[in-house]
């Protein structure tokens, strides 16, 4: 409040506003801190959605890469919100943008440890910087980008070293890593590119978390990418999602700035309501809504500068009867609630819950005044013709050198098209056109980069240990394992699992050896692979695409009885054997021991810790057989 009532103090008859996490703005009088955790993320998203939308990409990926962090995020006509996360491990109860955030920006710090290599979550920060910006620090993602050419320090400013005038030390850069290629015996470059690799695996992973792993096919959208970093990576981290376009805006460097000059005036307010869906209670919902609306817009009309109007959405959160995953959904009539639920539900989850009763945990408003629209005028399309060159430069990609176009963006005019490879130097980033990739500048003055030619097989692992493929695929069938602890996480009944999470996945070979495990719950995966074990060792030549087991048996795999695990065997092509495993163990409060949560604590025998459960076939060829 202190720090508040002093820029206003230093602004004597302005308006003052600030941004929240919420993607909106509010007034100086009404501002808490705790609703601007993340408000430069949200200016981020802002942003790109009114771009986008200006732009007619109406489903994008957004791809924010700064200094020391990736921030990612979903849209797709409307904004994602939760209202209740956590920040730095503090649980948080306020309005704000579904942002996942992972340690990968241009200051990740790379490391080699002599088997593989590694890429943060440690940053250099802007102080000492990467080891190109002459203060001494450690090797990092920008580097790797100055190594193979992708960064030219020509066309960066020169604003590095102790005097902050020099340009980005390139032989500085060399000699490092010509120390990590002595290592490995690799070339410099081919160090860096196994570098730049693994981060773009790493944010490929994170945008999965909000796409994939909420149903959404992201081959089907657009990736915007705006922040510093983020266009020397975008053809990158496209091609690792299947992707096949990505969106440049000409603010792109500084776009959480511009998203926040774009912004609408908000005010959002939420009450606990706990009832059943029901006909009858759908008057007593309405009445609320319009409570807590003519609240939320008494107090923006308070705020407003814009002779724009108020308008004011109504939702409800509704969850399945027993479960604790509430959506929210437009407010309607009961077809319209239960409609839009559903939908929301199977995109989410894959099924839906036949015959559960609907609640309504919450419902909230948001009162709004629309921001500005972007002011971009259109442009005339210049006849087709050569791109202008400002030079021809060498950049390593996909394991060799190329001829890469170095091409000035004000240099440019709508229609022009560059194909790839190149390098699209501006003030504020700079893009990188990959071999295969075309970028065209559009009457917008945006730059729209597709893909024209089909994407090359990225890996083919030889029998010698590689220390980037070793980073690359552990981090995959990791995300994989976390992706599946995640869908347990979010449909789970049991506080157990959903709260205390108390549970465990993870990947096996053919063989039932283990590959990968989510960081969940160590104690379950030392012996997960026994299980795995005794359901193959008893189902072999007898098992089916679709069919899933159950075990709790301390003698085959378990640990006590309370933690039971369900292994299903996966099929990745036709054939009568499985490819390979997944395992999910996890605590249920009580499986019928002597005692209350089935611990007995004199027990003598296993039978008096409750039921001994041992290769049970739960599902039969994708039936659930839940009465057998």
């Amino acid at each position: 409040r202190r720090y508040v009532n002093q820029v206003a103090s230093e602004m004597p008859g302005v308006k003052l506003f600030f941004m929240q996490s919420s993607g909106g703005l509010t007034d100086a009088g009404t501002f808490q801190g705790k609703d601007a955790i993340l408000s430069g993320p949200a200016g981020g998203i802002v942003g790109m959605a009114r771009t986008a939308g200006l732009a007619g990409h109406e489903k994008v990926i957004g791809f924010d890469m700064g200094g020391t962090s990736t921030d990612v995020s979903h849209y797709a006509g409307a904004f994602e919100r939760e209202f209740e996360t956590h920040v730095a491990g503090v649980r948080m109860r306020a309005p704000m943008m579904s942002i996942h955030t992972v340690a990968a920006g241009g200051g990740s710090v790379l490391a080699y440890d002599g088997s593989r290599f590694r890429v943060g979550p440690e940053s250099a920060g802007a102080n000492p910087g990467p080891v190109s910006y002459r203060r001494g620090g450690p090797l990092a993602v920008t580097d790797a980008n100055v190594m193979v050419g992708k960064v030219q320090p020509r066309y960066f400013p020169s604003v590095f070293g102790p005097a902050a005038n020099e340009t980005l030390d390139a032989d500085a850069v060399r000699a490092r890593f010509e120390d990590i290629a002595t290592q490995t015996q690799r070339k410099p470059e081919e160090v860096a590119e196994g570098f730049i690799q693994i981060a773009v695996q790493q944010m490929a992973n994170a945008i999965k978390k909000i796409s994939v792993a909420r149903g959404y096919d992201v081959t089907r959208y657009t990736l915007q990418c705006f922040g510093g970093a983020g266009g020397q990576h975008a053809c990158l981290v496209a091609d690792a999602l299947g992707m096949t376009r990505v969106f440049v805006h000409p603010l792109a460097g500084v776009l959480s700035a511009y998203g926040m000059g774009l912004a609408d005036q908000n005010v959002i307010r939420e009450q606990a309501v706990e009832m059943p869906l029901a006909t009858e209670v759908l008057p007593l919902i309405a009445e609320r809504l319009d409570a807590l609306g003519s609240a939320a817009q008494a107090e923006l009309e308070r705020q407003q500068v814009s002779a724009n109007p108020v308008q004011v959405r109504h939702n409800v959160h509704v969850r399945y009867e027993g479960t604790d995953s509430a959506l929210i959904v437009p407010f309607g009539d009961m077809a319209a609630i239960q409609s839009a639920f559903e939908a929301a539900y199977r995109q989410r989850f894959a099924f839906l819950m036949v015959g559960k009763g609907l609640v309504v945990e919450a419902v909230s408003v948001e009162a709004v005044i629309a921001g500005d629209a972007p002011a971009e005028p259109r442009l005339p399309l210049h006849p087709h013709r050569k791109h202008p060159l400002r030079e021809t430069v060498k950049m390593y990609s996909g394991s060799e050198w190329h001829d890469a176009a170095l091409v000035v963006r004000e240099d440019l005019h709508p229609g022009d098209v560059v194909p790839g490879p190149a390098i699209i130097a501006e003030k504020n980033t700079t893009t990188v056109v990959e071999p295969g990739w075309s970028a065209r500048l559009t009457d917008l003055d945006h730059l729209v980069l597709d893909r024209v030619t089909a994407r090359k097989v990225q890996y083919a692992a030889g029998t010698t240990v590689d220390p980037v493929l070793l980073e690359v695929f552990n981090n995959l069938f990791m995300n994989i394992a976390e992706q599946m602890g995640l869908q347990l996480q979010n449909t789970a009944y049991s506080v157990n699992i959903k709260e205390r999470l108390d549970f465990s996945c993870a990947l096996f070979d053919a063989a039932g050896n283990l590959i990968a495990n989510a960081p969940h719950m160590p104690v379950h995966l030392g012996s997960m692979g026994e299980s795995i074990k005794t359901v193959i060792r008893e189902n072999t030549g007898k098992m089916h695409p679709g069919d899933v087991f159950m075990l709790n048996d301390p003698y085959h795999g378990g640990t006590h009885l309370p933690d039971v695990t369900v292994i299903t065997p996966v099929y990745v092509a036709q054939g009568s054997e499985p490819t390979f495993y997944v395992g999910s163990r996890g605590h249920h409060a009580d499986i019928g021991g002597t005692t209350p949560g089935s611990m007995p604590p004199f027990s003598t025998r296993i039978d008096e810790e409750g039921v001994q459960i041992n290769n049970v076939k739960l599902v039969d060829r994708g039936i659930f057989l839940e009465d057998k």
